[in-house]
Protein backbone atom coordinates (compact mmCIF):
# COMPACT_ATOMS: atom_id res chain seq x y z
CA UNK A 1 0.00 0.00 0.00
CA UNK A 2 1.04 3.61 -0.28
CA UNK A 3 0.68 6.44 2.14
CA UNK A 4 0.42 10.03 1.06
CA UNK A 5 0.44 13.20 3.03
CA UNK A 6 -3.03 14.36 3.70
CA UNK A 7 -5.53 14.58 1.01
CA UNK A 8 -8.16 16.67 -0.64
CA UNK A 9 -10.61 15.05 1.74
CA UNK A 10 -14.38 15.04 1.97
CA UNK A 11 -16.02 15.92 5.28
CA UNK A 12 -15.21 13.19 7.80
CA UNK A 13 -17.92 10.59 8.17
CA UNK A 14 -19.99 9.97 11.27
CA UNK A 15 -22.94 7.85 12.33
CA UNK A 16 -24.65 5.47 9.93
CA UNK A 17 -22.68 6.57 6.86
CA UNK A 18 -19.37 5.92 8.62
CA UNK A 19 -20.49 2.45 9.69
CA UNK A 20 -21.67 1.54 6.21
CA UNK A 21 -18.51 2.77 4.47
CA UNK A 22 -16.39 0.87 6.97
CA UNK A 23 -18.52 -2.23 6.37
CA UNK A 24 -17.96 -1.93 2.60
CA UNK A 25 -14.17 -1.69 2.82
CA UNK A 26 -13.98 -4.45 5.44
CA UNK A 27 -16.12 -6.77 3.32
CA UNK A 28 -13.80 -6.20 0.37
CA UNK A 29 -10.73 -6.77 2.57
CA UNK A 30 -12.22 -9.96 4.00
CA UNK A 31 -12.89 -11.27 0.49
CA UNK A 32 -9.35 -10.52 -0.70
CA UNK A 33 -7.72 -12.00 2.42
CA UNK A 34 -9.99 -15.05 2.20
CA UNK A 35 -8.76 -15.80 -1.30
CA UNK A 36 -5.16 -15.70 -0.12
CA UNK A 37 -5.77 -18.76 2.13
CA UNK A 38 -8.85 -20.59 0.92
CA UNK A 39 -7.26 -22.16 -2.16
CA UNK A 40 -4.60 -24.17 -0.32
CA UNK A 41 -7.10 -26.62 1.19
CA UNK A 42 -8.89 -27.00 -2.16
CA UNK A 43 -5.65 -27.56 -4.12
CA UNK A 44 -5.87 -31.39 -4.28
CA UNK A 45 -9.49 -31.20 -5.51
CA UNK A 46 -8.48 -28.64 -8.15
CA UNK A 47 -5.60 -30.85 -9.28
CA UNK A 48 -7.85 -33.89 -9.61
CA UNK A 49 -10.64 -32.10 -11.49
CA UNK A 50 -8.50 -30.05 -13.90
CA UNK A 51 -5.66 -32.60 -14.12
CA UNK A 52 -3.32 -29.89 -12.95
CA UNK A 53 0.33 -30.73 -12.38
CA UNK A 54 2.50 -29.56 -9.53
CA UNK A 55 3.69 -26.45 -11.38
CA UNK A 56 0.08 -25.45 -12.11
CA UNK A 57 -0.79 -25.79 -8.42
CA UNK A 58 2.19 -23.63 -7.49
CA UNK A 59 1.14 -20.94 -9.97
CA UNK A 60 -2.46 -21.09 -8.73
CA UNK A 61 -1.20 -20.24 -5.25
CA UNK A 62 1.80 -18.02 -6.07
CA UNK A 63 0.33 -16.08 -8.99
CA UNK A 64 -2.17 -14.36 -6.70
CA UNK A 65 0.22 -12.71 -4.20
CA UNK A 66 2.71 -11.99 -7.00
CA UNK A 67 0.07 -10.05 -8.93
CA UNK A 68 -1.10 -8.22 -5.81
CA UNK A 69 2.48 -7.31 -4.94
CA UNK A 70 3.08 -6.02 -8.45
CA UNK A 71 0.00 -3.81 -8.27
CA UNK A 72 -0.05 -2.47 -4.71
CA UNK A 73 2.13 0.62 -5.08
CA UNK A 74 0.90 1.53 -8.55
CA UNK A 75 -2.69 0.88 -7.40
CA UNK A 76 -2.23 3.32 -4.53
CA UNK A 77 -0.93 5.98 -6.91
CA UNK A 78 -3.85 5.42 -9.30
CA UNK A 79 -6.28 5.98 -6.43
CA UNK A 80 -4.44 9.12 -5.33
CA UNK A 81 -4.70 10.53 -8.86
CA UNK A 82 -8.10 9.40 -10.12
CA UNK A 83 -10.06 9.10 -6.89
CA UNK A 84 -10.02 6.37 -4.25
CA UNK A 85 -13.75 5.66 -4.35
CA UNK A 86 -13.73 5.25 -8.11
CA UNK A 87 -10.66 2.98 -8.13
CA UNK A 88 -11.91 0.97 -5.13
CA UNK A 89 -15.22 0.21 -6.86
CA UNK A 90 -13.44 -0.58 -10.14
CA UNK A 91 -11.04 -2.96 -8.41
CA UNK A 92 -13.88 -4.59 -6.48
CA UNK A 93 -15.92 -5.18 -9.64
CA UNK A 94 -12.86 -6.56 -11.43
CA UNK A 95 -12.17 -8.87 -8.47
CA UNK A 96 -15.74 -10.22 -8.66
CA UNK A 97 -15.46 -10.84 -12.41
CA UNK A 98 -12.09 -12.56 -12.02
CA UNK A 99 -13.57 -14.73 -9.23
CA UNK A 100 -16.35 -15.77 -11.59
CA UNK A 101 -13.68 -16.56 -14.18
CA UNK A 102 -11.91 -18.80 -11.64
CA UNK A 103 -15.19 -20.56 -10.92
CA UNK A 104 -15.77 -21.17 -14.65
CA UNK A 105 -12.19 -22.23 -15.46
CA UNK A 106 -11.97 -25.39 -17.55
CA UNK A 107 -8.17 -25.74 -17.60
CA UNK A 108 -5.24 -25.07 -15.29
CA UNK A 109 -3.95 -22.29 -17.56
CA UNK A 110 -7.30 -20.48 -17.48
CA UNK A 111 -7.51 -20.81 -13.70
CA UNK A 112 -3.98 -19.41 -13.28
CA UNK A 113 -4.82 -16.50 -15.58
CA UNK A 114 -7.94 -15.69 -13.60
CA UNK A 115 -6.02 -15.94 -10.31
CA UNK A 116 -3.50 -13.42 -11.63
CA UNK A 117 -6.42 -11.21 -12.70
CA UNK A 118 -7.81 -11.51 -9.16
CA UNK A 119 -4.46 -10.41 -7.77
CA UNK A 120 -4.19 -7.42 -10.10
CA UNK A 121 -7.73 -6.37 -9.13
CA UNK A 122 -6.78 -6.74 -5.47
CA UNK A 123 -3.74 -4.56 -6.12
CA UNK A 124 -6.12 -1.82 -7.29
CA UNK A 125 -8.65 -2.32 -4.50
CA UNK A 126 -6.69 -2.87 -1.29
CA UNK A 127 -4.57 0.34 -1.25
CA UNK A 128 -7.80 2.34 -1.43
CA UNK A 129 -9.05 0.74 1.80
CA UNK A 130 -6.36 2.50 3.81
CA UNK A 131 -6.73 5.71 1.80
CA UNK A 132 -10.50 5.81 2.35
CA UNK A 133 -10.08 5.19 6.10
CA UNK A 134 -7.43 7.92 6.38
CA UNK A 135 -9.45 10.45 4.40
CA UNK A 136 -12.95 9.75 5.71
CA UNK A 137 -12.57 9.11 9.46
CA UNK A 138 -11.53 11.35 12.36
CA UNK A 139 -8.37 10.20 14.21
CA UNK A 140 -10.20 8.34 17.01
CA UNK A 141 -12.59 6.66 14.59
CA UNK A 142 -9.67 5.93 12.27
CA UNK A 143 -7.89 4.01 15.03
CA UNK A 144 -11.02 1.95 15.68
CA UNK A 145 -11.43 1.31 11.94
CA UNK A 146 -7.84 0.08 11.63
CA UNK A 147 -8.40 -2.13 14.68
CA UNK A 148 -11.46 -3.58 12.96
CA UNK A 149 -9.31 -4.23 9.89
CA UNK A 150 -6.89 -6.21 12.06
CA UNK A 151 -9.79 -8.25 13.41
CA UNK A 152 -10.95 -8.96 9.85
CA UNK A 153 -7.43 -10.13 9.01
CA UNK A 154 -7.61 -12.65 11.86
CA UNK A 155 -11.14 -13.74 10.93
CA UNK A 156 -10.12 -14.33 7.30
CA UNK A 157 -7.16 -16.44 8.41
CA UNK A 158 -9.57 -18.65 10.38
CA UNK A 159 -12.28 -18.69 7.74
CA UNK A 160 -10.04 -19.43 4.75
CA UNK A 161 -8.91 -23.03 5.43
CA UNK A 162 -12.13 -23.93 7.27
CA UNK A 163 -14.52 -22.46 4.69
CA UNK A 164 -12.48 -24.00 1.88
CA UNK A 165 -12.82 -27.43 3.48
CA UNK A 166 -16.55 -26.98 4.14
CA UNK A 167 -17.32 -25.87 0.57
CA UNK A 168 -15.29 -28.63 -1.08
CA UNK A 169 -16.84 -31.34 1.13
CA UNK A 170 -20.41 -29.95 0.98
CA UNK A 171 -20.28 -29.57 -2.83
CA UNK A 172 -23.11 -26.96 -2.97
CA UNK A 173 -25.09 -27.12 -6.23
CA UNK A 174 -22.53 -29.61 -7.52
CA UNK A 175 -19.89 -26.87 -7.77
CA UNK A 176 -17.17 -28.71 -5.82
CA UNK A 177 -13.98 -26.65 -5.47
CA UNK A 178 -15.47 -23.93 -7.71
CA UNK A 179 -17.67 -22.83 -4.80
CA UNK A 180 -14.63 -21.27 -3.10
CA UNK A 181 -14.62 -18.63 -5.85
CA UNK A 182 -18.36 -18.22 -6.36
CA UNK A 183 -18.73 -17.31 -2.68
CA UNK A 184 -16.98 -14.02 -3.51
CA UNK A 185 -19.80 -12.76 -5.71
CA UNK A 186 -22.48 -12.01 -3.07
CA UNK A 187 -19.81 -10.40 -0.86
CA UNK A 188 -18.64 -8.21 -3.75
CA UNK A 189 -22.16 -7.23 -4.82
CA UNK A 190 -23.03 -6.14 -1.27
CA UNK A 191 -19.80 -4.14 -0.91
CA UNK A 192 -20.35 -2.52 -4.33
CA UNK A 193 -23.91 -1.50 -3.45
CA UNK A 194 -22.95 0.02 -0.10
CA UNK A 195 -19.73 1.64 -1.33
CA UNK A 196 -21.38 3.07 -4.43
CA UNK A 197 -24.11 4.65 -2.32
CA UNK A 198 -22.26 5.98 0.74
CA UNK A 199 -18.49 6.16 0.08
CA UNK A 200 -17.19 9.72 -0.49
CA UNK A 201 -14.54 10.50 -3.08
CA UNK A 202 -11.03 11.59 -2.09
CA UNK A 203 -7.75 12.27 -3.89
CA UNK A 204 -4.20 13.30 -3.08
CA UNK A 205 -3.54 17.00 -3.70
CA UNK A 206 -2.06 17.44 -7.15
CA UNK A 207 -2.06 13.70 -7.78
CA UNK A 208 1.08 11.83 -8.72
CA UNK A 209 2.36 10.60 -12.07
CA UNK A 210 2.49 6.85 -12.46
CA UNK A 211 5.88 5.18 -12.70
CA UNK A 212 4.89 2.75 -15.44
CA UNK A 213 8.47 1.92 -16.61
CA UNK A 214 9.45 1.09 -13.03
CA UNK A 215 6.35 -1.06 -12.49
CA UNK A 216 6.95 -2.91 -15.77
CA UNK A 217 10.64 -3.62 -15.01
CA UNK A 218 9.82 -4.78 -11.47
CA UNK A 219 7.16 -7.16 -12.79
CA UNK A 220 9.51 -8.48 -15.50
CA UNK A 221 12.27 -9.16 -12.96
CA UNK A 222 9.81 -11.04 -10.73
CA UNK A 223 8.57 -13.18 -13.63
CA UNK A 224 12.13 -13.97 -14.78
CA UNK A 225 12.92 -15.07 -11.23
CA UNK A 226 9.80 -17.14 -10.56
CA UNK A 227 9.04 -18.68 -13.97
CA UNK A 228 12.11 -20.97 -14.16
CA UNK A 229 11.78 -21.93 -10.48
CA UNK A 230 8.15 -23.03 -10.85
CA UNK A 231 8.30 -24.48 -14.37
CA UNK A 232 11.86 -25.82 -14.37
CA UNK A 233 10.85 -29.30 -13.23
CA UNK A 234 8.21 -29.63 -15.98
CA UNK A 235 10.68 -28.30 -18.55
CA UNK A 236 13.35 -30.78 -17.47
CA UNK A 237 15.65 -27.98 -16.21
CA UNK A 238 16.96 -26.89 -19.67
CA UNK A 239 19.88 -24.47 -20.04
CA UNK A 240 17.61 -21.69 -21.23
CA UNK A 241 15.60 -21.97 -18.00
CA UNK A 242 18.74 -21.09 -16.06
CA UNK A 243 19.41 -18.32 -18.60
CA UNK A 244 16.00 -16.81 -17.84
CA UNK A 245 16.80 -17.00 -14.14
CA UNK A 246 20.14 -15.24 -14.72
CA UNK A 247 18.41 -12.49 -16.72
CA UNK A 248 16.55 -11.44 -13.58
CA UNK A 249 19.82 -9.90 -12.31
CA UNK A 250 20.45 -7.36 -15.12
CA UNK A 251 16.73 -6.54 -15.33
CA UNK A 252 16.75 -5.88 -11.59
CA UNK A 253 19.84 -3.69 -11.99
CA UNK A 254 18.14 -1.78 -14.82
CA UNK A 255 15.08 -1.29 -12.59
CA UNK A 256 17.27 0.26 -9.87
CA UNK A 257 19.00 2.51 -12.41
CA UNK A 258 15.69 3.74 -13.86
CA UNK A 259 14.28 4.39 -10.38
CA UNK A 260 17.44 6.22 -9.27
CA UNK A 261 17.28 8.44 -12.33
CA UNK A 262 13.57 9.16 -11.80
CA UNK A 263 14.17 10.12 -8.16
CA UNK A 264 17.12 12.38 -9.15
CA UNK A 265 14.82 14.27 -11.53
CA UNK A 266 12.28 14.92 -8.75
CA UNK A 267 9.81 12.23 -9.85
CA UNK A 268 8.04 9.67 -7.69
CA UNK A 269 9.52 6.21 -8.35
CA UNK A 270 7.73 3.13 -7.04
CA UNK A 271 11.01 2.37 -5.24
CA UNK A 272 13.70 4.88 -4.32
CA UNK A 273 17.07 3.03 -4.26
CA UNK A 274 18.34 5.55 -1.69
CA UNK A 275 16.24 3.67 0.87
CA UNK A 276 18.68 0.76 0.63
CA UNK A 277 21.23 2.90 2.46
CA UNK A 278 18.96 2.86 5.53
CA UNK A 279 20.11 -0.16 7.54
CA UNK A 280 16.71 -0.85 9.10
CA UNK A 281 15.03 -0.82 5.70
CA UNK A 282 17.53 -3.04 3.85
CA UNK A 283 17.50 -5.51 6.77
CA UNK A 284 13.70 -5.32 6.80
CA UNK A 285 13.54 -6.29 3.13
CA UNK A 286 15.62 -9.41 3.81
CA UNK A 287 13.54 -10.26 6.88
CA UNK A 288 10.25 -9.97 4.97
CA UNK A 289 11.52 -12.11 2.09
CA UNK A 290 12.68 -14.88 4.44
CA UNK A 291 9.82 -14.76 6.91
CA UNK A 292 6.95 -14.57 4.43
CA UNK A 293 8.74 -16.90 2.02
CA UNK A 294 8.68 -19.66 4.63
CA UNK A 295 5.11 -18.82 5.61
CA UNK A 296 3.75 -18.55 2.06
CA UNK A 297 4.66 -22.11 1.12
CA UNK A 298 3.62 -23.74 4.38
CA UNK A 299 -0.14 -24.12 3.98
CA UNK A 300 -0.03 -25.47 0.42
CA UNK A 301 2.57 -28.12 1.29
CA UNK A 302 0.91 -29.01 4.61
CA UNK A 303 -2.45 -29.38 2.86
CA UNK A 304 -0.94 -31.70 0.24
CA UNK A 305 0.65 -33.78 3.02
CA UNK A 306 -2.57 -33.99 5.03
CA UNK A 307 -4.76 -34.97 2.07
CA UNK A 308 -2.49 -36.98 -0.23
CA UNK A 309 -0.15 -38.24 2.47
CA UNK A 310 -2.53 -39.08 5.33
CA UNK A 311 -5.84 -39.50 3.50
CA UNK A 312 -7.70 -36.68 5.24
CA UNK A 313 -10.53 -34.93 3.40
CA UNK A 314 -10.69 -31.21 2.67
CA UNK A 315 -12.93 -30.44 5.66
CA UNK A 316 -10.77 -32.42 8.08
CA UNK A 317 -7.70 -30.67 6.69
CA UNK A 318 -9.32 -27.30 7.39
CA UNK A 319 -10.09 -28.37 10.95
CA UNK A 320 -6.51 -29.59 11.47
CA UNK A 321 -5.18 -26.18 10.36
CA UNK A 322 -7.70 -24.28 12.53
CA UNK A 323 -5.45 -24.18 15.67
CA UNK A 324 -2.89 -22.20 13.65
CA UNK A 325 -5.44 -19.46 12.99
CA UNK A 326 -6.67 -19.52 16.60
CA UNK A 327 -3.12 -19.09 17.90
CA UNK A 328 -2.61 -16.16 15.55
CA UNK A 329 -5.79 -14.42 16.69
CA UNK A 330 -4.98 -14.88 20.38
CA UNK A 331 -1.51 -13.32 20.12
CA UNK A 332 -2.03 -10.70 17.41
CA UNK A 333 -3.71 -8.34 19.88
CA UNK A 334 -0.79 -8.79 22.29
CA UNK A 335 1.64 -8.22 19.44
CA UNK A 336 -0.04 -4.98 18.39
CA UNK A 337 -0.24 -3.72 22.00
CA UNK A 338 3.40 -4.44 22.85
CA UNK A 339 4.95 -3.39 19.54
CA UNK A 340 5.84 0.13 20.64
CA UNK A 341 7.57 -0.95 23.86
CA UNK A 342 9.16 -4.22 22.73
CA UNK A 343 10.44 -3.06 19.34
CA UNK A 344 12.47 -5.60 17.41
CA UNK A 345 12.41 -8.15 20.28
CA UNK A 346 8.74 -8.89 19.65
CA UNK A 347 8.90 -10.00 15.97
CA UNK A 348 12.19 -11.79 16.65
CA UNK A 349 10.54 -13.75 19.46
CA UNK A 350 7.63 -14.62 17.18
CA UNK A 351 9.97 -15.86 14.45
CA UNK A 352 11.76 -18.10 16.96
CA UNK A 353 8.44 -19.46 18.26
CA UNK A 354 7.54 -20.27 14.66
CA UNK A 355 10.87 -22.01 14.15
CA UNK A 356 10.29 -24.02 17.35
CA UNK A 357 6.81 -25.03 16.17
CA UNK A 358 8.29 -26.34 12.93
CA UNK A 359 10.85 -28.36 14.89
CA UNK A 360 8.02 -30.01 16.86
CA UNK A 361 6.10 -30.65 13.63
CA UNK A 362 9.19 -32.19 12.03
CA UNK A 363 9.62 -34.59 14.97
CA UNK A 364 5.95 -35.61 14.78
CA UNK A 365 6.01 -36.14 11.00
CA UNK A 366 9.20 -38.21 11.11
CA UNK A 367 7.79 -40.31 13.95
CA UNK A 368 4.87 -41.65 11.94
CA UNK A 369 1.40 -40.39 11.05
CA UNK A 370 0.46 -37.90 13.82
CA UNK A 371 -3.11 -37.53 15.03
CA UNK A 372 -5.04 -34.31 14.56
CA UNK A 373 -4.72 -33.59 18.30
CA UNK A 374 -0.95 -34.05 18.15
CA UNK A 375 -0.71 -31.71 15.15
CA UNK A 376 -2.75 -29.09 17.00
CA UNK A 377 0.17 -28.37 19.34
CA UNK A 378 2.80 -27.23 16.79
CA UNK A 379 0.18 -25.56 14.63
CA UNK A 380 -1.16 -23.53 17.55
CA UNK A 381 2.40 -22.53 18.46
CA UNK A 382 3.07 -21.53 14.85
CA UNK A 383 -0.01 -19.34 14.80
CA UNK A 384 1.01 -17.77 18.10
CA UNK A 385 4.43 -16.95 16.62
CA UNK A 386 2.81 -15.41 13.57
CA UNK A 387 0.55 -13.26 15.76
CA UNK A 388 3.56 -11.92 17.63
CA UNK A 389 5.45 -11.07 14.42
CA UNK A 390 3.08 -10.01 11.64
CA UNK A 391 1.21 -7.09 13.32
CA UNK A 392 4.42 -5.36 14.40
CA UNK A 393 7.11 -6.25 11.86
CA UNK A 394 6.55 -3.54 9.24
CA UNK A 395 6.02 -0.83 11.88
CA UNK A 396 9.27 -1.85 13.61
CA UNK A 397 11.13 -1.63 10.29
CA UNK A 398 9.60 1.76 9.49
CA UNK A 399 10.67 3.10 12.90
CA UNK A 400 14.19 3.32 11.46
CA UNK A 401 13.14 5.06 8.23
CA UNK A 402 13.04 8.89 8.00
CA UNK A 403 9.48 10.19 8.28
CA UNK A 404 9.49 11.71 4.79
CA UNK A 405 10.22 8.27 3.30
CA UNK A 406 7.85 6.23 5.49
CA UNK A 407 5.02 6.12 2.95
CA UNK A 408 7.20 4.88 0.08
CA UNK A 409 9.04 2.43 2.34
CA UNK A 410 5.77 1.03 3.70
CA UNK A 411 4.47 0.42 0.20
CA UNK A 412 7.67 -1.37 -0.83
CA UNK A 413 7.70 -3.51 2.33
CA UNK A 414 4.09 -4.60 1.77
CA UNK A 415 4.97 -5.46 -1.82
CA UNK A 416 8.00 -7.48 -0.71
CA UNK A 417 5.86 -9.50 1.72
CA UNK A 418 3.70 -10.56 -1.23
CA UNK A 419 6.74 -11.31 -3.38
CA UNK A 420 8.25 -13.30 -0.52
CA UNK A 421 5.12 -15.46 -0.32
CA UNK A 422 5.23 -16.14 -4.07
CA UNK A 423 8.96 -16.85 -3.98
CA UNK A 424 8.51 -19.27 -1.07
CA UNK A 425 5.87 -21.22 -2.97
CA UNK A 426 8.18 -21.35 -5.99
CA UNK A 427 11.44 -22.37 -4.27
CA UNK A 428 10.20 -24.58 -1.44
CA UNK A 429 7.45 -26.00 -3.64
CA UNK A 430 10.08 -27.01 -6.20
CA UNK A 431 12.07 -28.78 -3.46
CA UNK A 432 8.94 -30.50 -2.18
CA UNK A 433 7.94 -31.87 -5.59
CA UNK A 434 11.53 -32.81 -6.41
CA UNK A 435 11.56 -34.98 -3.29
CA UNK A 436 8.27 -36.56 -4.36
CA UNK A 437 9.96 -37.55 -7.62
CA UNK A 438 12.81 -39.37 -5.87
CA UNK A 439 10.83 -41.02 -3.03
CA UNK A 440 9.06 -44.38 -3.54
CA UNK A 441 5.48 -43.78 -4.80
CA UNK A 442 2.76 -43.75 -2.18
CA UNK A 443 1.49 -41.70 0.76
CA UNK A 444 4.84 -41.99 2.56
CA UNK A 445 6.41 -39.90 -0.20
CA UNK A 446 4.47 -36.87 1.04
CA UNK A 447 5.79 -37.45 4.55
CA UNK A 448 9.34 -37.52 3.19
CA UNK A 449 8.72 -34.40 1.11
CA UNK A 450 7.31 -32.40 4.02
CA UNK A 451 10.14 -33.56 6.30
CA UNK A 452 12.59 -32.33 3.64
CA UNK A 453 11.02 -28.86 3.51
CA UNK A 454 10.56 -28.18 7.23
CA UNK A 455 14.31 -27.70 7.99
CA UNK A 456 14.49 -25.05 5.25
CA UNK A 457 11.54 -23.23 6.78
CA UNK A 458 13.14 -23.45 10.22
CA UNK A 459 16.34 -21.96 8.79
CA UNK A 460 14.37 -19.10 7.18
CA UNK A 461 12.68 -18.19 10.48
CA UNK A 462 15.92 -18.39 12.47
CA UNK A 463 17.82 -16.29 9.91
CA UNK A 464 15.00 -13.73 9.87
CA UNK A 465 15.13 -13.55 13.69
CA UNK A 466 18.90 -12.98 13.56
CA UNK A 467 18.54 -10.20 10.98
CA UNK A 468 15.96 -8.50 13.19
CA UNK A 469 18.85 -7.52 15.46
CA UNK A 470 19.58 -4.87 12.80
CA UNK A 471 16.14 -3.29 13.24
CA UNK A 472 15.64 -0.26 15.53
CA UNK A 473 15.50 -0.55 19.31
CA UNK A 474 12.31 0.79 20.95
CA UNK A 475 13.90 4.05 22.06
CA UNK A 476 14.85 4.84 18.46
CA UNK A 477 11.32 4.59 17.18
CA UNK A 478 9.82 7.71 15.73
CA UNK A 479 6.10 8.54 15.51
Amino acid sequence: MTTTTDTSSPPQLTGRAAGLVLAAVLLASFMELLDATIVSVAAPAIAADLRAGEAALQWTIAGYPLAIGAGLITGGRIGDQFGRRRVFLLGLAAFALASAGCGLATSPDLLIGMRIAQGLAGGLMIPQVFGVIRASFAPAARARALGAYGAVLGLASVAGPLLGGVLVEADPFGLGWRAIFWVNLPIAVLALAVGGRFMPESRAPGGSRLDLPGAALAALAAVLLLLPLVQGRDWGWPWWGFALLACAVPVGALFLAVERRRAARGGQPIFDPALLRVRAFSAGLAVCLLFFGALGSFFLLLSLYLQAGTGRGALETGLVILPYAIGSILTSGVGAALAGRAGRALPASGALVLAGSQVVLLVLVRGGEPSSWALAVPLFLGGAGLGLTAPSLINVVLAGVPGKDAGAAGGVLNTVTQLGGALGVAVLGALFFARLDTAPPGPAAYTDALATILPWQIACYCTAAALMSLLPRPEKETP
